[in-house]
């Protein structure tokens, strides 16, 4: 037996227990601590062998030289889309109590082969981790990821909460959300850039969905903004692990921050702008702190209309020109074209895969013009 893989078998000996995909284990195992393995995204490293995090957006690139490769992850940690060189994406799923490893290709050509791997639903009840590669051939450098960088914080917009769904009345599930196809990777791909995730399906810039008038200070996005991941309970971050991570700021800077909430303040009755305004304008605040020279944009979702649309409209430009006039002058607004269903609707009257491509064609146009990203 070669060395190399005796190692391998020690090392994966506790997934074996509960592996069930593709058993036999067989290849060069990869650690997750591997220096050439490339991450983006608010990922938690506090065990460097079991990356783990929630938001969707984490991407996971790697290179090999040799035919096959396999995903090892913890079961049950959702669904990835994979893309093998450039080749066309597909949906790979963690999804049974025992799936800890996928295939991912095999019977390619003996050469240099990059791995692409995107988180595409929210993994809030899942808790995703990462625990390594297994390939046929050794790890290699691989290619430069690229110099834009573009943080999306938002709401189940951003997420593309139901986008693969055609049916206004379906609800919330994992299988018909893809983040991939979402506006935010749409736009950031369109314009070579990466993009770090900060977005929960139902948050609000002050009050969450359906929530009291008086907001949700425990979970709102300024709240969860500092941190590595999503908290459901606050009282979390009293103890040790991801939930109590504060997020170093240092490990991403973007070059533009798009903020997509409103949605949910104001989509049910209860709202209280004054609330709304002042929690804007403290996320705004924690924004610019962490990001100095990063351009802002408030964005206005597709989803609202009527008097919550322009209420929304209203508060979000007196933020930016309140804040330009007291000297940010960085701070800007763009709308998306309202949903009206000629585009379909994705779940719950969310916007469908082919709205997410109208709202990611009108927000690349205005950001390659507003960063000069020719």
């Amino acid at each position: 037996m070669r060395k190399s893989y005796f190692i391998a078998l020690l090392i994966l000996l506790p997934l074996l227990a509960t592996a069930s995909t593709t058993l036999p284990l067989k290849g060069n195992f990869v650690s997750p601590a591997d220096k050439h393995i490339q991450y983006v995204g608010r990922i938690s490293f506090q065990n460097p062998e079991r990356p783990a995090w929630n938001y969707p957006g984490a991407q996971i690139i790697a290179a090999f030289e040799g035919t096959q490769a396999k995903l090892v992850c913890k079961p049950g940690s959702g669904y990835f889309m994979a893309q093998v060189d450039g080749a066309e994406p597909f949906k790979v799923a963690f999804r049974g109590a025992k799936d800890s490893v996928v295939t991912l290709c095999t019977a390619l050509p003996l050469a240099r082969h990059t791995i692409r791997l995107m988180y595409v639903i929210e993994g809030y009840e899942l808790r995703p981790e990462f625990w390594g590669f297994l390939f046929d051939g050794p790890i290699v450098e691989a290619p430069a990821l690229p110099a834009r960088n573009i943080e999306f914080v938002g709401n189940s917009i951003t997420c593309a909460y139901g986008n693969e769904s055609t049916n206004k009345w379906d609800h919330f599930e994992y299988e018909t959300e893809n983040h991939y196809y979402g506006y935010a990777q749409l736009t950031a791909r369109a314009l070579e850039a990466k993009a770090s995730i900060v977005a929960r399906s139902g948050i609000g810039a002050y009050r969450n969905y359906s929530g009291p008038k008086t907001g949700n200070p425990e979970s709102h996005m300024p709240v969860q903004y500092e941190y590595t991941a999503y908290a459901f309970d606050t009282k979390l971050r009293k103890n040790a692990g991801m939930d109590s991570e504060k997020w170093d700021f240092s490990r991403f800077t973007p070059d533009v921050v798009c903020i997509n909430l409103g949605t949910n303040d104001l989509s049910t009755e209860g709202y209280d702008t004054r609330l709304l305004k002042q929690h804007y304008q403290k996320l705004l605040k924690m924004v610019r702190q962490h990001n100095p020279k990063a351009k802002i944009v408030f964005l206005c979702g597709s989803m609202l209309g009527g008097k919550p649309l322009d209420i929304c409209k209203q508060l979000l430009n007196e933020v930016r020109d309140e804040a330009q006039e007291a000297g940010d002058k960085e701070v800007y607004r763009f709308d998306f074209s309202p949903s009206t269903g000629a585009l379909l609707y994705g779940a719950d009257w969310h916007p469908s895969i082919w709205q997410h491509e109208l709202m990611a064609a009108e927000l690349t146009a205005y950001l390659r013009t507003l960063m000069q990203w020719f």
